[in-house]
């Protein structure tokens, strides 16, 4: 069988491109993974190039991971793989590589989120953590230095008062330094300083650029400034760039994504093939009907409409609450017949605008026993028991890893209180030495006799540890470093035990598992990991559209349709992406799709009246069925509908007197038909 068999003309077109920069513009369930697999082996079998030559770019691991096991199975046995990760992990292997071009070892520690804000609490308790955490973030990502923003005043009305902004500067150059004098690295900088190494040498960019000759990344509309300098250092010997996305659901510009990315590239590449991909094989006709007129009302697009491929339609329900209270029995009501009709929990979701409403919601499910998700809630690995064991082992990969040790030295409790802590820190800095260093040249004297025995038994453990195999490391670390018992007198101590055996027992069986296993390819994996490689079938999933993104239910419920919720704001410079956000949050649906809305919800303490939100009507939906629109007047492009033959699309429309003859193309099946047996919708 010929790997081009399955798909459609557009995808053939997109998948047998070779040279040349091309834009794949996909609309929602068009199949655009499975062009892109279908190009890399097509590129790889038919072609002949090398795979070590192609990058295929994306942006979570558990897409990454579909990817790769689909286009490995279409290119068979090989003695070479192509490269598809995420951004940030080629980031991070290529810092692997060439971190030593910033005068740096390549065995750097990745701190996540909450290590972020723990080291700028430390740095600077004056302003709200969160908010530092952010506009380093920002910093980094519009590749400015802590020297730029110390000397300059980049958008200091973001922050609030000139005050804080200056205070955010120094934080971030604290910061900065901090990171670089322990070798640690946060998610910003795997993208950051790859990119510095890049710009700094000429002949390093031109060596990888040659190296990949194939370039492919997936969801462009999400990438930000960084990441399109980054891409055009990669390309900066070729410009086979092939890009994929749908600018219709570009949805995180308030992190810093340009959907001006995706709707410029025409222009930013010469010589750009545009391939649509609108046959959508996800949601009912009904479904896509209403998505195709909500997102018509944007202007700022490259325009596209989505056609099902499938023949069985249902109604969307709309359905009118009284308030959130009412709203939340009615979504649990109809789960809990879906349940008990034998659907699978997993096919099950409730999407809002805002996270706030889930409260609500859950009283609803706990109420009817239904088991639930939040996708979007605490990460197991970024629980406190966890993230100690974690920081036990970068400790045991690197004794000179301050942050780690700072995090479990008195866990389990060894006596060394703020004031010791502080003591064996000054003692460090004043030899400019780690902490583990310094431990081993303290004396009792200035730590007391009890805990100096407590430390220098934690010191010879480490040292013990540092020795062993991954397999005999971790049943080591569990029978010397009891953190089982130091979390057992907690109110919530079982739940924590549980976390920790549930940790242990994984990792011995990732070990087991694979003869080749490395504890920091694992650790630095775990950094990577997002909500959505998490989702299981045992219960329905609540989350807000955002974590939606990429996702797809059977049943869909999105609740809180109401002005000033969803949309959340009127203002028409941000109006183009909530309406965007509906209509990723509609297109998530394969055939049952309801919309709630209330009169009057609580929020923030307070009952207000609500009104239905603008995006029902400009969705064509009333009632919880489409509006169709009475007319005589009808071209090529215009959607219709047929009692037997359901919706099509119109090819040509020739008037024949007050009439029009009418060729159309329903989900594939060309059929002529006159006009007044169909109507707009």
């Amino acid at each position: 069988m010929n790997i081009l068999d399955s798909l459609n003309n557009a995808q053939k077109q997109a998948a047998t491109h070779i040279d040349g920069p091309m834009l794949i513009l996909a609309g929602a369930g068009s199949g655009k993974t499975t062009t892109i697999t279908t190009r890399l082996a097509y590129l790889i079998s038919e072609i002949g190039i090398d795979p070590l030559s192609t990058l295929t770019l994306t942006f979570t691991n558990k897409a990454a991971m579909q990817m790769r096991a689909k286009a490995l199975n279409l290119i068979g046995p090989s003695q070479n793989y192509p490269l598809l990760c995420t951004f940030h992990k080629f980031g991070l292997l290529f810092l692997k590589l060439y971190m030593s071009e910033l005068g740096r070892a390549n065995n750097f520690v990745i701190i996540d989120t909450d290590d972020k804000r723990k080291i700028i609490k430390d740095l600077e308790s004056s302003v709200q953590s969160a908010i530092i955490a952010n506009e380093i973030s920002r910093y980094k990502n519009m590749l400015l230095s802590p020297e730029q923003v110390l000397q300059s005043s980049v958008n200091p009305g973001l922050i609030g008062s000139k005050a804080d902004y200056e205070k955010i500067a120094k934080a971030y150059k604290a910061y900065d330094d901090m990171l670089n004098a322990n070798n640690l690295v946060d998610f910003d900088d795997l993208l950051a300083l790859t990119y510095k190494i890049l710009e700094q040498n000429k002949d390093l960019c031109e060596q990888i650029s040659k190296r990949y000759q194939y370039i492919m990344v997936d969801e462009y509309q999400d990438t930000n400034e960084l990441q399109y300098k980054l891409l055009r250092k990669l390309c900066l010997m070729h410009e086979n760039l092939v890009v994929v996305g749908d600018d219709d659901q570009s949805i995180y510009g308030w992190r810093g994504a340009k959907i001006e990315n995706i709707l410029d590239f025409k222009e930013q590449f010469k010589n750009v093939k545009i391939v649509k991909l609108e046959e959508n094989y996800r949601s009912n006709a009904n479904i896509l009907c209403a998505a195709n007129e909500l997102i018509d009302h944007n202007r700022n697009r490259l325009g596209k409409r989505l056609i099902s491929t499938k023949s069985q339609n249902q109604d969307i329900q709309i359905i009118e609450c009284k308030d959130e209270k009412t709203e939340a029995v009615n979504v649990a009501k109809k789960i809990s017949e879906l349940l008990k009709m034998g659907k699978n929990a997993g096919e099950i979701a409730v999407l809002y605008r805002i996270n706030a409403l889930s409260r609500a919601l859950e009283e609803g499910l706990l109420s009817f026993g239904i088991p639930y998700k939040i996708v979007g809630g605490m990460k197991f690995y970024e629980r406190a028991e966890v993230k100690d064991i974690i920081s036990y082992l970068r400790l045991i990969l690197n004794p000179r890893d301050d942050f780690s040790l700072e995090r479990i030295i008195n866990k389990p409790k060894r006596g060394l209180g703020a004031v010791g802590l502080a003591k064996l820190q000054k003692f460090a800095y004043e030899r400019k030495l780690s902490l583990y260093d310094a431990l081993s040249l303290m004396d009792e004297n200035l730590l007391g006799k009890k805990v100096f025995s407590a430390l220098s038994e934690f010191v010879s453990d480490i040292q013990t540890l540092c020795k062993l195999e991954p397999c005999e490391l971790i049943q080591e670390l569990q029978d010397k470093i009891n953190l089982k018992e130091y979390y057992q007198n907690m109110p919530d101590g079982n739940d924590r035990s549980s976390n920790i055996d549930e940790f242990y027992g994984s990792l011995l069986e990732k070990i087991q598992e694979n003869q080749n296993f490395s504890l920091e390819d694992f650790l630095n994996d775990i950094a990577l990991t997002s909500d959505q490689d998490n989702i299981t079938n045992e219960a329905i999933s609540l989350m807000s559209v955002h974590a939606s993104k990429g996702l797809e239910f059977e049943h869909l419920f999105i609740i809180g349709l109401e002005e000033g919720i969803f949309p959340l704001t009127g203002d028409e410079t941000d109006i183009e992406e909530e309406r965007r956000l509906a209509y990723v949050a509609i297109t998530r649906a394969k055939s049952d799709l309801n919309l709630s809305f209330t009169n009057s919800r609580l929020l923030r303490g307070k009952a207000l009246r609500t009104e239905k939100s603008r995006f029902l009507a400009e969705s064509g939906l009333s009632d919880g069925k489409l509006m169709l629109e009475s007319t005589k007047e009808f071209k090529r492009g215009d959607l219709v509908t047929h009692k037997i033959f359901g919706i099509g699309r119109v090819l040509e429309a020739t008037q024949i007197k007050s009439d029009f003859k009418l060729k159309i193309n329903f989900g594939g099946n060309i059929k002529e038909i006159m006009s007044g047996y169909v109507q707009k919708v």
